[in-house]
């Protein structure tokens, strides 16, 4: 990595990198705010919803219109594995790839990569871009 190197235009990089700090600063702090509320009200809907559940449940309704709105009861299945070499095998056995989400694994791509240079899948982009890092002077 290159050593920091303190240009003649330090007061002026100084005056950026503390504004920079400054201001992600003041957005962590309006992050944990935000999610501290957040959380708040996301706790009170839940009671409410688990308390139309309990009505939808006793009258055996789907729906329920209201003047305000339409309660409306359904189930939200949710999947997952914990034994991923069944799963990959049953996914090839059945030509199910569809099953699996279309992404990559970034970290895994850029080993990978790094490892196998002159191996390219087709197909792949890559977008690079420089970025800016800011560490707190101790």
């Amino acid at each position: 990595m290159d050593e920091a190197v303190q240009g003649e235009d330090s007061p002026r990089l100084d005056d950026l990198a503390a504004a920079y700090i400054r201001i992600r600063d003041a957005r962590a702090d309006l992050k944990r705010t935000y999610e501290e509320q957040d959380e708040e009200l996301s706790n009170q809907m839940s009671v409410i919803a688990e308390e139309m559940l309990g009505v939808c449940k006793e009258l055996g309704a789907d729906s329920i219109k209201t003047k305000a709105g339409t309660i409306i009861r359904s189930v939200k299945s949710r999947y997952w594995t914990n034994d991923w070499d069944s799963m990959y095998r049953f996914i090839k056995e059945n030509d199910a790839f569809p099953l699996l989400e279309k992404r990559l694994h970034q970290t895994h791509m850029k080993e990978f990569l790094s490892e196998n240079p002159d191996l390219l899948p087709a197909g792949l982009n890559v977008e690079s871009e420089y970025t800016v890092v800011v560490r707190r002077s101790k």
